[in-house]
C-alpha cells in the first residue's frame, strides 16, 4: 500500500508538469513558441518528454507499476475477506477484558439467556454465532467497511483502466455542418482538429448528420440564451434512423457516437462559389463576437490570374446601422437585411486554404457591397442588379454597372444560411467510466460510515439463575460504539427477563 501511495504521488507531479507545459498532441505550435523563447529548457524538456508527458515512457512505467502495485495489494486482502465472511465469529475466553463490559443477574439459565442474546444481537445487525455448550455467544459487525475499501480500490482499478482504454481507442473533433447538408463521420471530414488515441487511428462510424435547421435565442444585451440544432441521424447506409435535436448541455448518443453543440456561425450562398461560404471572426478579447463582422474567403485558383474574395458580412445591418449612430456596438444576433462587404484580389495565392488569406503576391483590384439578393460585377466593383429592390441604404451599393456591359466574372448573394459547429466524440468505455464512479462513490460511504465491532455474551450459573457477562470493543468510531453499548446491554436485560416463568421454574427442578 505505501508503494501504491508512492506511485500515486508521481503520477500526480507528473500530471501537474503535463498541466503546466504545453503538449504537442493539444499544441505543437505552443510547444515550438516555448523552445524559441527557451531554448536550453526547451531541448531538456523535449529530451525528458514533458512535452508529451502522457505518451513518455516513464509515464506508462509509473502508471504500469501502480497497476501492479494495485492488484498485488487488492488480490490478497481480497481473498482474505472472502475467508472472513465465510467464517464464523470466534468465541472468547476473558470477556470481561474487552473495553466496554457489563454483568447481568438474570433469573433465566444459561442456555436460555444465550439463545435470547443470539436473537437480540441479529437484531441489532450482528453476524452471531453460539457455542458448543449453548452458553456463550460471539457476534460482529462492519464487514461491510472492508467491503467498501475493496469495492473503492477495485473501482478506482476499473476507471483507470477504463479510462485508458477509452481515450487510447477513441475521438474527438469538431463538425461544421450548414443548413441542409449532411455530415459523414470520416476522419477527413472533420475541421482539422482532430484528436485520435494513442492505441488507435480512430474507428469512425460513418454515420452521417444532416442538420435540419439551427435556432439561436439571445438577450436585448446579446447574452445567448440558447442554441438548438435540429438534426437526421442516418445510419452508415445513409438510411434514415431518427430525428433529433442537439443543445447545450443536452448531447445526442448514436452508435457509440457522442454529439455536443459546440459553436454555430453564418455561411452566405455566393453562385460564384456554388454553396456557402463558411464564415469566422476575428474578434479581438475585449470585443463582443456578436458586433463584429464575420470574415470568409472564397478563392479562385484556376483563373489566370488567380482570384481571392474577402468577403465581410453584417447578418443586420439594422443592428449595425443602429451602432454605428448611437456610436455603441450594438450585437447582430439575428438575419436582418444582411449585406456583405467584398474586396477582390488578383495575383498568385500561396495558401490554398479557406481560414485566411496572404496577398504578399497580390494586388487589390476592386471593393464594393453586396445585399441579399444583389448580384455585382467583381472585376469592376459595381451591381448589375437586385439594389433598387432592397431596403438597404443606396450607398452600399455603390456604383451601378453600365447596361450591357459585363467583365464575366459576377458573384451573387441569392441567400443567407447559418451553419452549426458540432462536437463529435467517441469513447466506448463511458458506461464502464460511469460504473466506476458509482462503485468509488458506494464504496467510499460504505467504509467512512461504518465501522467494525465485537461481542461477546457468556451465560453461566449462578444460584437459581444466571450470570450474563458481556463485553466488546470497536476497531473504529469506538466513540459511537461506547454510546450504542449501554443500549445493547438495556435490550438484552430486558429480552431475557420476558423468558416465560414456566421455563424459569423447569430450568430450577433441573
Amino acid at each position: 500500500m505505501r508503494t501504491a501511495l508512492v506511485l500515486l504521488f508521481l503520477l500526480a507531479a507528473a500530471a501537474a508538469v503535463g498541466s503546466l507545459l504545453p503538449q504537442i498532441p493539444n499544441s505543437s505550435e505552443r510547444v515550438a513558441s516555448y523552445r524559441l523563447a527557451h531554448p536550453f529548457f526547451g531541448t531538456l524538456f523535449l529530451r525528458a518528454g514533458f512535452f508529451d508527458v502522457y505518451g513518455s515512457w516513464w509515464f506508462v512505467l509509473i502508471l504500469t507499476l501502480l497497476f501492479v502495485s494495485l492488484i498485488a495489494c487488492l488480490l490478497p486482502r481480497s481473498r482474505a475477506m472472502i475467508r472472513t465472511i465465510r467464517q464464523r465469529p470466534i468465541q472468547a475466553r476473558e470477556i470481561d477484558a474487552f473495553p466496554q463490559y457489563r454483568e447481568l443477574r438474570v433469573a433465566a439459565e444459561p442456555a436460555a439467556a444465550a439463545a435470547t442474546a443470539r436473537t437480540v444481537l441479529r437484531h441489532h445487525g450482528y453476524r452471531v454465532a453460539l457455542a458448543e455448550d449453548g452458553r456463550a455467544v460471539a457476534a460482529e459487525k462492519g464487514a461491510l467497511r472492508e467491503v467498501g475499501s475493496l469495492v473503492f480500490h477495485w473501482a478506482f482499478l476499473m476507471l483507470l483502466v477504463a479510462v485508458i482504454v477509452g481515450k487510447g481507442t477513441g475521438y474527438v473533433g469538431h463538425a461544421t455542418i450548414v443548413e441542409g447538408q449532411t455530415w459523414t463521420d470520416a476522419a477527413f471530414n472533420y475541421d482539422g482538429d482532430l484528436r485520435t488515441g494513442r492505441f488507435s487511428s480512430g474507428a469512425h462510424t460513418g454515420i452521417g448528420i444532416k442538420l435540419l435547421d439551427y435556432s439561436d435565442a439571445f438577450r436585448q444585451s446579446g447574452v445567448p440564451m440558447d442554441f438548438t440544432s435540429k438534426v437526421d441521424l442516418l445510419n452508415p447506409d445513409g438510411t434514415l434512423a431518427r430525428a433529433d435535436t442537439v443543445t447545450i448541455n443536452h448531447p445526442v448518443s448514436f452508435d457509440g457516437v457522442r454529439i455536443f453543440q459546440f459553436g454555430f456561425g453564418w455561411a452566405p450562398v455566393v453562385t460564384i462559389y456554388h454553396g456557402p461560404v463558411v464564415m469566422g471572426q476575428d474578434a479581438q478579447p475585449a470585443d463582443n463576437p456578436l458586433t463584429v463582422p464575420w470574415v470568409g474567403f472564397v478563392k479562385l485558383p484556376t483563373l489566370r490570374p488567380q482570384v481571392a474574395i474577402k468577403i465581410e458580412l453584417y447578418p443586420d445591418s439594422v443592428a449595425y446601422f443602429a451602432g454605428l449612430i448611437a456610436g455603441v456596438p450594438q450585437p447582430m444576433t439575428q438575419a436582418n437585411d444582411p449585406f456583405m462587404r467584398y474586396s477582390v484580389w488578383k495575383g498568385k495565392l500561396l495558401d490554398p486554404s479557406l481560414s485566411g488569406l496572404d496577398t504578399r503576391l497580390m494586388h487589390q483590384a476592386a471593393t464594393g457591397g453586396i445585399g441579399r439578393g444583389w448580384t455585382v460585377d467583381l472585376a469592376r466593383g459595381c451591381v448589375t442588379s437586385g439594389a433598387s429592390s432592397s431596403s438597404l441604404p443606396r450607398q452600399l451599393a455603390g456604383t451601378v454597372c453600365p447596361a450591357g456591359v459585363a467583365s464575366g466574372l459576377a458573384m451573387s448573394f441569392p441567400e443567407l444560411r447559418q451553419y452549426s459547429r458540432l462536437q463529435i466524440s467517441r469513447d466506448t468505455t463511458v458506461p464502464w467510466v460511469l460504473g466506476a464512479a458509482i462503485l468509488i462513490l458506494a464504496g467510499l460511504v460504505a467504509a467512512m460510515y461504518s465501522s467494525r465491532r465485537k461481542l461477546w455474551v457468556r451465560a453461566e450459573p449462578k444460584d437459581a439463575g444466571s450470570v450474563v457477562r458481556i463485553g466488546g470493543f470497536a476497531l473504529q468510531r469506538k466513540d459511537r460504539f461506547e454510546e450504542a453499548f449501554p443500549k445493547i446491554v438495556e435490550d438484552l436485560d430486558a429480552a431475557i427477563a420476558k423468558i416465560p416463568a414456566e421455563r424459569r421454574e423447569e430450568v430450577g427442578a433441573r
